[in-house]
């Protein structure tokens, strides 16, 4: 009874830590990526509210909860309430199987940085992915909208494009590792000292654009090309609940997508590798703390290559995007995999 008592007190914490820093680093995310795109252009970005501009986030939360619920009149109350939880609740579970670290103990209890270690983790995190689909075509339908509704058929076969692409390019690192555990791929990486972006360079460029695609990040993010469609499937919302499409869509979704990036390809928790030779850590001197820095530095850099990105690159025509997907990259996957089946072999001896 003691036991499963420590359990329950050790997956309550996991949970709360997980939501606590996942939604609050999603607010501040919004201040990150404002200062980022403001230094691309030299500029300041906010300076007003706080140090710096750094209380600018609760001055936005605040006022998007103050201002008004506008609810379209011929709409559907419950669906378009429905999308809301459809967007915000998978992408947060995608986080119970992200590995933030290898197994450590606290007061004689071995704890796993993982809220659930299933053995078919990642097959997870791409079912609640698919989710999305059903959350921005829910959000176009139930706002009785023509612009709304055309904002999320743009995005719908998007994401449908990008979901398959994406699929595909993972199957490298699966083959590669054996298992569809995040946590053992990590480990598999770290046993045969390599990071599997370096016999999966194809697979990985291929995963960034598709993860690009799959937050709606330039340059696909036609979706809510304003010019054409205002901002797309969520123009019926207002208030907190127009901001929470953004907040899942840009930051939360990157962020977990860019972490299973980082237990697929970079190693996860890992330090610097030499291929085939092992791992150089210069943050040695942390000591137990180094994993998860190494993990929290992997996540970072590639959430800034994607803003990055976003305040570089123009957009695409929404043609231009689908064709992108099903001509070129969907081709490339399976030439990797050919090529994955070919490698696996000398990595698995």
């Amino acid at each position: 009874m003691e036991s499963l008592f420590v359990q329950l007190l050790v997956i309550g914490i996991k949970i709360l830590v997980i939501l606590g820093v996942v939604l609050g680093l999603g607010a501040y995310l919004t201040l990150v990526e404002r200062k980022v795109a403001a230094h691309i252009q030299r500029r300041p970005g906010p300076m007003v509210v706080g140090w710096h501009g750094l209380l600018q986030p609760l001055a936005d939360g605040l006022k998007l909860i103050t201002k008004e619920d506008i609810f379209p009149r011929a709409g559907n109350r419950f669906l378009y309430n429905l999308a809301l939880v459809l967007a915000l609740v998978p992408a947060v579970l995608v986080f119970a199987v992200v590995p933030f670290g290898p197994e450590f103990e606290v007061f004689g209890v071995k704890v796993k940085p993982i809220l659930t270690d299933v053995n078919v983790g990642l097959l997870l995190v791409f079912a609640l992915g698919s989710m999305a689909v059903y959350a921005i075509a829910l959000a176009g339908w139930a706002s009785n909208s023509k612009y709304a509704l055309i904002g999320s058929m743009r995005k719908a076969g998007i994401i449908v494009s990008y979901e398959v692409v994406i699929t595909f390019a993972v199957m490298g690192p699966i083959i590669l590792a054996g298992t569809l555990s995040t946590y053992e791929i990590v480990q598999q990486q770290i046993n045969q000292k390599l990071w599997y972006i370096w016999l999966q360079p194809i697979a990985f460029v291929i995963y960034m654009f598709a993860m690009l695609a799959e937050a709606g990040r330039v340059p696909f993010d036609i979706q809510e090309a304003e010019a054409e469609l205002v901002t797309g499937f969520n123009v019926e919302y207002g208030g907190i609940k127009f901001g929470l499409f953004p907040l899942v869509e840009w930051y939360v979704e990157v962020l977990s997508l860019s972490a299973i990036a980082v237990v697929l390809f970079l190693g996860g928790w890992s330090p610097i590798n030499i291929p085939f030779l092992g791992f150089v850590d210069p943050l040695f001197f942390l000591g137990p703390l180094s994993p998860f820095v190494w993990f929290v530095l992997k996540v970072a850099l590639l959430f800034l290559f994607v803003l990055w990105l976003h305040w570089t690159l123009p957009r695409y025509r929404i043609d231009q995007i689908t064709e992108t997907a099903w001509k070129v990259m969907l081709p490339l996957t399976f030439v990797n995999l050919v090529l994955t089946a070919v490698l696996a072999p000398i990595v698995w001896r």
